[in-house]
């Protein structure tokens, strides 16, 4: 498919965000000095004139992952603009386990110290650090979009699987169990479960059956803690023989089989746990907010023909008639923080080392991105004891640079992008 890249965001001189444009006609308005230029990531451009909005309205679409989040702005039924928002939870989990550690080892050489494990409550509503960040995360970038753009309405992909509705369909009467959205909902929870591979010969990229780990025929559930996926040369193997006759000669294989099948999906837990805040957080934008579920948005995948990927699912979120796609180059944004606020480096022992400078130094901090003299865009890292930052252009060796040769053009605000 022939790459689109991404529609320019507009504000006018006031600052109020307009419809966005094609990138051919954003670089017109920048050649004959109509525009400029305030915003590299995403990119942004302010006219030098008051405008009246045209009406147009744009849907920003959001498919909430545990990894990756996607992004997408529609108009009038076509894909205008695509980002993917990578997130950091597990690496915030490392953290405050290695920040747990340090305090624990500290706090055990002092022994007038009380307990304090019962001195802290938690309010309702409370979530884990690596899970709120996904929440926050999310709608910093959403705030950005609704400031950049004149979005009308959001759209969000509520929850990934409905467990529930998996687990006993005639929650909600025979309609639902007889729709034709049922089947894409178990099979997309069974891919993600079983890695999208054969679970007896873990065959890759062939065409997958939704198998019952005990046959139905020696009275087997259709339970999902039941279900796998197998292709057409294991499945027909299988037949109706017990697993363990099965897998005899792979006891390895057996156990981690039956372990695998009683294990919940730890990706789809984590969603489901942040669906209802994000979505509380989503309606205090005053926006009107929508909902669809995973299989729904699969099943209006499959019926455009487009490819497995996370904006293309935040595209094809809730109720979709047609979709046009005029970008499809996402901007790829992930998450890495402003650094720690330790005023000392630790040992391993969890005492102090070495102290850190205080931020910015000079006005700058390690992550802005500037130009130098020859026009070459590049990554600043600033010493705190000199003049000469190290100036890394992409793909290149980093060099010293005096600071006064450097022009930012692009501040750091806690993500890198990539396209």
């Amino acid at each position: 498919m022939i790459k689109k890249p991404n529609y320019v965001l507009v504000v006018d001189i006031n600052k109020k965000p307009l419809t966005p444009c094609k990138p051919s006609v954003a670089k017109k308005l920048l050649k004959t000095e109509k525009a400029a230029v305030i915003r590299r990531f995403p990119f942004k451009i302010i006219l030098k004139k008051k405008c009246v909005p045209n009406g147009q309205k744009l849907e920003l679409k959001i498919a909430p992952g545990s990894v990756t989040t996607g992004l997408s702005l529609v108009l009038n039924d076509a894909l205008i603009w695509c980002g993917e928002l990578n997130h950091r939870g597990s690496l915030i989990k490392k953290k405050l386990e290695s920040r747990r550690q340090s305090r624990s080892l500290r706090r055990s050489k002092l022994r007038y110290r009380k307990p304090r494990f019962l001195n802290r409550q938690r309010h309702q509503g409370w979530l884990p650090p690596s899970l709120m960040h996904r929440v926050l995360t999310t709608m910093t970038w959403v705030k950005r979009l609704i400031k950049f753009a004149s979005i009308s309405s959001i759209t969000v992909e509520l929850v990934r699987f409905d467990l529930q509705k998996l687990e006993n369909p005639e929650i909600s009467g025979v309609e639902y169990q007889q729709g034709e959205l049922l089947g894409y909902e178990i099979r997309e929870y069974l891919l993600e479960k079983w890695g999208r591979k054969c679970t007896y010969c873990l065959s890759e990229n062939v065409p997958l059956q939704v198998e019952h780990i005990v046959p139905k025929a020696l009275k087997g559930s259709n339970r999902l803690s039941n279900l796998c996926l197998a292709c057409q040369k294991c499945n027909q193997r299988k037949g109706i023989k017990p697993i363990e006759q099965f897998l005899a000669k792979k006891p390895s294989l057996l156990k981690a089989i039956l372990a695998q099948s009683k294990k919940p999906l730890r990706d789809a837990q984590a969603v489901n746990a942040t669906r209802w805040k994000l979505f509380n957080s989503l309606k205090e934008t005053g926006l009107p907010v929508l909902t669809g579920t995973g299989g729904q948005t699969k099943f209006n995948r499959c019926r455009f023909g487009l490819e497995k990927t996370h904006f293309y699912d935040s595209a094809c979120t809730g109720i979709v008639d047609k979709l046009t796609i005029l970008a499809n180059q996402p901007l790829i944004i992930t998450c890495k923080g402003h650094g720690g606020r330790q005023k000392a480096a630790l040992n391993k022992y969890g005492y102090p080392i070495r102290y850190n400078p205080l931020k910015p130094i000079k006005g700058w901090q390690s992550g802005d991105l500037a130009i130098d003299e020859q026009g070459n865009l590049g990554r600043v890292n600033p010493r705190s004891k000199s003049n000469s930052f190290n100036f890394t252009i992409f793909g290149q060796k980093a060099k010293s640079i005096h600071v006064n040769k450097l022009r930012r053009v692009h501040q750091k605000d806690g993500y890198t992008y990539t396209k």
